[in-house]
């Protein structure tokens, strides 16, 4: 199996984007190890598919209830008990726009069964939309809270536009705010906040 699709993210802002979802789930759950997440790798779920090469990984996604210690390239879902990714986030372009909203949707919503999916270009802070499967199986669009924010039940955590600097760059970033509406903060922002909070403990004992 190839775990590369050979295709580079559309711009560096979208490899930003990705990494600080990844960086900042692996922080939030820190205290978890039934957790997988990734991005910009394949999902193989059928060999034909496989065979294909017909179709490039999510830009973010998220397993719960796995081993989170093992490993992985990709995600062959032969190999995980059948098990398919639990939250998916498409980084939009406006070449990808259209697809992730149909085709990837499609697929995410009938073949994969993705309790949450939600697409955001990280160019356009307006362009958040989520989803998540109802009882029926079909994909309910998520409603917004007063601050935009869409709810991610699998997660357990808002999914929401945070205006700020990540590796220099400023811009309308995706992020995950806790139930309180507290940012997820990324391992160097939890670094930093230490960092500050030690600084001022001295300061006071000097």
């Amino acid at each position: 199996l190839i775990f590369d699709d050979g295709e580079p993210l559309e711009t560096n802002r979208h490899r930003i984007a990705m990494n600080a979802l990844i960086d900042s789930l692996y922080h939030g759950f820190s205290h978890r190890n039934d957790f997988f997440a990734g991005g910009n790798m394949f999902i193989y779920y059928s060999a034909e598919q496989a065979r294909n090469r017909d179709f490039r990984g999510p830009d973010f996604f998220a397993v719960l209830g796995i081993d989170g210690s093992s490993p992985r390239q990709g995600w062959v879902v032969w190999n995980e008990g059948g098990r398919y990714p639990d939250v998916i986030i498409e980084l939009m372009s406006s070449s990808t726009a259209n697809i992730d909203v149909t085709a990837k949707k499609d697929l995410y919503q009938n073949t994969f069964r993705t309790p949450d999916y939600f697409v955001y270009n990280p160019f356009d802070p307006s362009s958040l939309q989520g989803w998540h499967l109802n009882g029926t199986q079909d994909y309910q669009e998520l409603s917004p809270n007063e601050r935009g924010w869409l709810w991610c039940e699998t997660l357990g955590f808002w999914v929401g536009v945070w205006e700020g600097t990540i590796q220099r760059e400023t811009a309308p970033w995706l992020r995950f705010f806790d139930p309180e509406g507290n940012l997820v903060l990324l391992s160097a922002e939890a670094e930093r906040q230490q960092a500050e909070a030690e600084r001022q403990r001295a300061e006071q004992f000097q």
